[in-house]
Parts: structure tokens; C-alpha cells; sequence
């Protein structure tokens, strides 16, 4: 996903990229310098590495706070100043100066956010917690001033280029969303609101933390892991000894309802075990549930969409969304819904079969499927999931694979490098260079579990592209993969391989940004367009030409079998039923708690998650939604909110968009270079609606998805 908690952060902070200091002859407010006792903080002044990349050997906790009173008040100087400004609006004077304010703002806060998502500590969370309402005050001292918006109201587009007249557009609806045209009173209640919000998510994001880190089980015997590489089960014991308990196994969680290892562990009673921990990790009735935040958080988010004129969140979120309404997102959900249903069922049954083959004796359960489902796949396409493994160690995915394609379909190269700063010992650098040799972009990987990290994946910018700023995009990759034993290597699963491609391709959208205002630049999207980039590169992972480069045995350096490449393209559909059914369980789940209209619609949490399933037909207990809601991070935490439709919105995209280009040639630079123009290296500046079309000659279509899916031929 791209971390859309820090773009949030970020653009709640009024816009700012680098400061511009105004002038005395423009307006009497005086911008504030920083004082020699600041001379240290990093954050201060630009980093002097390549492209401005953070200099994480100088960066501590203690500069944050500092770099962050100064930084509002240096913004909210320079906001007031292009607020009062006597001199008649203008573009420049208004629009590229609200551009350029905030940097030190910016400079501290886009590392922090990467940092409490990444590799956190007690000091950031109590910063986060702190920080989270005031930072939306701020937001709000833009956004909800009067002469600003009339300054804006008032610039014509009269002589514009194209991408000035859309960042004009821009800021005038992102001003009328946040509030800008309402009474002075209302604006007041507004600002609670936002406050007690951006408290609420803090908090939810740093109970789920602390919850999915002390959620993990123990086991005793290793027995209880059968099933399990004799890696993995080494990698349990390190984990339980840095825990400290030494001698034991620890099966950590990982944010999804299934946890990737269900499938291997042959133990009954050990997956019921590890399904229930990750199922009820923030319900427990201690300091990391969930639940009473929740609903405090829909019942502001409510309050708030009332406040802005709207019947419910939903309706005021998806203002500038393609999808603009809720009733077009769960409109192209429920096509998708009925088959995906049906096709789990008839799932269901094949798995209830074997089992009752094997003489189990027992009905199938969620923490069952994933264990049988693999002994199906096995059985209709002599497919083993250990077969696969041996060919995905991570490194050899990342640079023969994802590198790989990058290359053929782009002409991108790269090089690791060893001499940047990182964060953590476990994060990797790589210098990126285009087609004519050019360097466009530093690119970071961190790929390990860690209890410090939020579960999941994403890609963020740690420097964003932009002409007016003259800076290069500086852009990291986040995993949860669980690292291996000392001297042991990370193979991973094929689903793990596709999200590494799937991330790239967010980070490759970042690398090929072309814009000159920071606001439109790069992955600065709508959601439900954001995921399009990064779900199509998922295609390169079974494309024939790049599989044969990057899956290699990693003893024998062996490329895969042709016979094993077969089993997987045929086994492409296969569980497709479930996986459909529990994103778009957990997308509808979503739009339902932030469709309410009425207070009283908000019921307690488990009640409500219950409802809104059976609501919408999934009532299949044995596939739970991909998230329960008390630890839905993505919604709750992570920006989503009233926006997990995306995913299946952007695969719709996807899906139309990668049948063209099999269409037209596939892997060739001709494709790559009419994707890169039409859709990767626009940005926001354009009409991305008119952009697909732009590049398939066409509207999108539904049909492309439904097939890729199995659901019709």
C-alpha cells in the first residue's frame, strides 16, 4: 500500500514544502529565523547528502520536538504572511508561495512519520500522541482562514499552464472539503473535531502496536510447529529468546486475519491457536483494545461530515476520489462480491471433502482453510507451496526480478549503496538511473519484521519530486517478512514475491514523477488511483521472461522448471474465491461504518462488524474479512477511511490496463514508455480518468478483473 498516514500528515500541514522567506515590502509579518541554540538539529537546514536524503546519523529524538515548535511557527509566520499580503493575489504571490512554505516543518515531520511507522519507541509514540492534535490545529489555521481562501477564490486561471490551472483547482476544492466556506461558529466545532480526531487515530495506531507485539504465541515444544522449515522454526526461537524467553517459540503476528505460516503448521490445535491470538489481539479488555476508541472514532467522523454539510463520511471523503460517491464504490464491490462468494463456497466444499476424505471429523474452520486449501491446490495442480519456496530468496527476487523488469519494460538500472545513512541495520540502498544513464532517484528496502515496525507493507517518499523545489524523488519500501536465522537464507512465498513487486511499483510511480508543483507530484493521488501502478506490476512477477531471470534455486542457482512455472500459471486461480471475498468483505465493512447517518446506527463494534457481513451476504463463517474491525489499521489509522474500495478500484484499472499491454507486445520498452507517460509520470495534473483512456483507448471494464479472477472465462 502507499503509506497514505504520512502523505495525510503531511498535506494536513498546509501543503509546505521548502520555506520561502517574504519580503518586508509585501507584509509586516515577521517569518522567524531559527537561534543558535538550534545550530544542531538536523532539521534545520537541508541535508547535504545526495537528493537530500535524511541523514539518519544525525537524526535523534530530541530534534524532533525542537524542529517541530520552530517549524509551526516559521509556517504559520509565512501563512499569515500570504494571507495578509496587501498586494492583489495572484498565482505566485499566493498559490507557488503556499508551495513553498513549511520546509523545516516538512523536513522533520515526513521523517517522523516514516519513523514511528518503521521503527518506533516509547519517546515517538508519546511525540505522536502529543503532536497528533496539534498538528491539526495547524491545518486548520489554513485551511479555516477566511482571507486565504478569499485570496484563492480570487486568482483567475487566466494565462496559466495546464498543471498551474489544476493546482489552482486543487487548492480551491481542498480548501471547500476542509471547511473553508463555513460559519465562523461552525469553523470552531470543526476544529475540535479534528483535534479529537487526529488524537483518536494516534491512539488507536499505538494501542494496535503495542497488541499485535505482546499478541504473538509461545509454544513450548517444537513439536507443536510441525510442519514448519527447520528455518522457521529456528527464526521462532530466536524471536522468543529476544523476547525473553529463551528455550520456547514464538509465532509472531502479522496485521492480516491469516497468518501466512496457518498453511504449513499441521498441528490443529496450534493454528486454532495462532488464528484466535491474531483474531482477538485488541479485544481483550485491557490497555490495547481497540473498541472504545472506534467508536468514538466514527461517531467524530460522523459529527464531522454533518459539520461539513454532508449525510455522512463517506459522501464528504470520496468528494475527489474517482469514484466521487459511495454508492459508485459499492456499486463496483457488489459485482464483484456475488461471484466471489459463490466461488468460496464451491472452495468450501472441496476443502470440507478432503478433510472428510482424511476422516478429520470435524467441520472446516478459518484457521483450517489456508492449511487444506494448500493440500487442494497440491492435489488439482501438483502444486506444494515448499516446492516454490526454494526459488524466492529475497534478495534474488528483488534485483533479478522486480529490478529486472524495471528494466526490460523501462530501461531503469540500479546500484546498491553503501554509504547513505539508514535507520536501521536491516534497511538496504540502491541509486536508481533512467534510461539515458541519468540518476533519478535513491530508493531504501526494509524488509524484516520487527516490534518497533507497524504490520503490513508500503511504499513512502522521504523527498518528493518537484521542478519548483529542484528536488529528486528519495523513496522507501516497508515489509514485514520474517527474517531468517544467522546464515540462513530469506526465501520467501510466491504471494510474498508479488507484494514486492506490487510495492515497486507504487515506488517506481514516485521515481517517475514529472511535475513541478510537490502537491501533484508522484503518488500525490487519489487512493482508489493510487493503488493502480502498484497493483499492475504485480503482472510482471509470472511474466515468463522475468520469472526465468529472478526464480533460482538458492543452493543450486538453478533456474525454476518449466513444469513448476506450468503448475503455477494453472493454479492462478485457484482460491481466488476466498482472497476475492475477504478484500471485499473487509472494503464493504469499511464503506459501512462510514456510510452511517444517524449516531444510533453506531453500534457496539463486534455487533456492528456482524451486521454489516451478514448485510451484504458473507456469511460464510470459514472466510472472515481480511481485516476484523479492532485492528482494521488501514481504516482506523492509515487514511483509508471510507477508502478500501480502492484496491478493487484500482484493479479494475489494473486488470483492463494489463490486457492491453498483453495485447500490444507485452514486455517491451514501446509499452513501458506509453505507461510511463500516460499514467506514471503525471501525477495529479491531469485528469486521471481521462488518462487511462488515454492510454487503453477506452473507459474501464469491469470484465478484465472478473476473468483474471476465474469468475468468468
Amino acid at each position: 500500500m502507499k503509506n497514505i498516514t504520512s502523505v495525510l500528515l503531511i498535506s494536513a500541514l498546509a501543503f509546505n514544502y521548502s520555506c520561502t522567506t517574504m519580503k518586508k515590502t509585501d507584509t509586516k509579518q515577521e517569518v522567524p529565523s531559527p537561534d543558535a541554540s538550534l545550530s544542531s538539529n538536523p532539521f534545520m537546514k537541508k541535508s547535504k547528502l545526495q537528493y537530500e536524503a535524511p541523514e539518519f546519523d544525525k537524526i535523534k529524538n530530541e530534534h524532533f520536538k525542537p524542529a517541530f515548535e520552530f517549524g509551526l511557527k516559521q509556517h504559520d509566520a509565512e501563512i499569515l504572511a500570504i494571507a495578509n499580503n496587501p498586494q492583489a493575489p495572484t498565482f505566485e504571490n499566493t498559490i507557488v508561495a503556499l508551495e513553498k512554505s513549511g520546509e523545516v516543518l516538512k523536513r522533520a515531520t515526513i521523517i517522523f512519520s516514516n519513523l514511528t511507522s518503521a521503527n518506533t519507541n516509547p519517546t515517538l509514540q508519546a511525540l505522536d500522541e502529543e503532536y497528533a492534535p496539534i498538528f491539526a490545529a495547524h491545518s486548520d489555521k489554513m485551511y479555516l482562514n477566511e482571507n486565504l481562501y478569499k485570496r484563492i477564490k480570487a486568482i483567475t486561471e487566466n494565462g496559466l499552464d495546464s498543471e498551474s490551472k489544476r493546482l489552482l483547482q486543487y487548492y480551491k476544492q481542498n480548501f471547500e472539503i476542509a471547511g473553508a466556506n463555513l460559519s465562523a461558529a461552525d469553523k470552531e466545532k470543526l476544529k475540535q473535531v479534528n483535534q479529537e480526531l487526529a488524537s483518536l487515530s494516534t491512539q488507536y495506531s499505538n494501542k494496535l502496536l503495542e497488541a499485535r507485539k505482546v499478541g504473538g504465541v509461545f509454544f513450548s515444544d517444537a513439536k507443536e510447529l510441525d510442519g514448519l522449515s527447520a528455518d522457521e522454526i529456528a527464526a521462532a526461537a530466536t524471536d522468543a529468546k529476544n523476547a525473553g524467553k529463551e528455550g520456547q517459540y514464538l509465532l509472531a503476528l502479522q496485521n492480516t486475519t491469516q497468518q501466512p505460516l496457518l498453511q504449513n503448521l499441521k498441528n490443529r490445535a496450534t493454528r486454532e491457536k495462532l488464528f484466535k491470538a491474531s483474531w482477538l489481539r485488541a479485544e481483550k479488555g485491557d490497555g490495547n483494545d481497540t473498541r472504545e476508541t472506534i467508536e468514538k472514532l466514527a461517531k467524530l467522523r460522523l459529527k464531522k461530515a454533518q459539520i461539513l454539510g454532508k449525510k455522512s463520511y463517506a459522501d464528504w471523503k470520496l468528494q475527489d476520489q474517482m469514484a466521487k460517491t459511495p454508492e459508485a464504490a459499492t456499486q463496483l464491490m457488489n459485482q464483484i462480491a456475488t461471484p466471489a462468494v459463490e466461488t468460496a463456497r464451491r472452495e468450501a466444499k472441496d476443502i470440507q471433502d478432503l478433510i472428510d476424505q482424511q476422516n478429520g471429523g470435524f467441520q472446516v474452520e478459518p484457521w483450517d482453510w489456508n492449511f487444506y486449501a494448500e493440500q487442494v491446490r497440491k492435489a488439482k495442480f501438483d502444486l506444494d507451496e515448499s516446492q516454490i519456496k526454494p526459488y524466492f530468496e529475497i534478495t534474488t527476487v528483488l534485483e533479478k526480478g522486480v529490478f529486472f523488469a524495471a528494466e526490460k519494460f523501462y530501461g531503469l538500472t540500479f546500484k546498491k549503496r553503501t554509504d547513505l545513512p539508514v535507520y536501521h541495520p536491516d534497511v538496504v540502498t540502491y541509486e536508481v538511473f533512467d534510461h539515458d544513464g541519468k540518476s533519478i532517484a535513491i530508493y531504501y528496502l526494509d524488509f524484516y519484521t520487527r516490534d518497533s515496525k507497524n504490520g503490513g507493507a508500503w511504499m513512502s517518499n522521504f523527498v518528493e519530486q518537484s521542478y519548483l523545489l529542484g528536488t529528486k524523488p528519495v523513496i522507501v519500501n516497508c515489509y514485514n517478512y520474517q527474517k531468517p536465522a544467522p546464515g540462513k537464507p530469506s526465501l520467501i512465498s510466491y504471494d510474498d514475491v508479488t507484494t514486492i513487486f506490487h510495492e515497486f511499483g507504487h515506488s517506481i510511480h514516485g521515481m517517475f514523477a514529472s511535475q513541478k508543483y510537490p502537491s501533484l507530484s508522484g503518488t500525490s493521488v487519489p487512493r482508489d488511483f493510487v493503488e493502480f501502478p502498484s497493483q499492475i506490476n504485480e503482472h510482471w512477477a509470472l511474466d515468463p521472461i522475468v520469472l526465468k531471470n529472478y526464480a533460482l534455486h538458492y543452493e543450486t542457482k538453478q533456474p525454476i522448471p518449466q513444469a513448476l512455472v506450468d503448475k503455477i500459471k494453472k493454479a492462478s486461480t485457484f482460491n481466488q474465491g476466498y482472497m476475492t471475498t475477504e478484500l471485499v468483505s473487509a472494503a464493504e465493512l469499511d464503506m459501512d461504518w462510514h456510510t452511517v447517518t444517524n449516531e444510533s446506527q453506531l453500534i457496539p463494534v463486534l455487533d456492528f462488524e456482524k451486521q454489516s457481513l451478514a448485510k451484504h451476504g458473507f456469511t460464510l463463517a470459514t472466510v472472515p474479512p481480511r481485516y476484523h474491525t479492532p485492528y482494521f489499521a488501514h481504516i482506523w489509522g492509515g487514511g483509508y477511511s471510507a477508502g478500501y474500495y480502492a484496491y478493487l478500484w484500482s484493479e479494475t484499472l489494473d486488470n483492463d490496463a494489463w490486457e492491453w499491454i498483453s495485447k500490444n507486445g507485452g514486455l517491451t520498452r514501446e509499452n513501458g514508455d506509453r505507461f510511463r507517460k500516460y499514467i506514471l509520470s503525471v501525477g495529479n495534473s491531469v485528469d486521471l480518468n481521462q488518462a487511462f483512456r488515454d492510454f487503453t483507448g477506452h473507459d474501464p471494464d469491469i470484465k478484465p478483473l472478473l476473468r483474471n479472477r476465474g469468475f468468468i472465462k
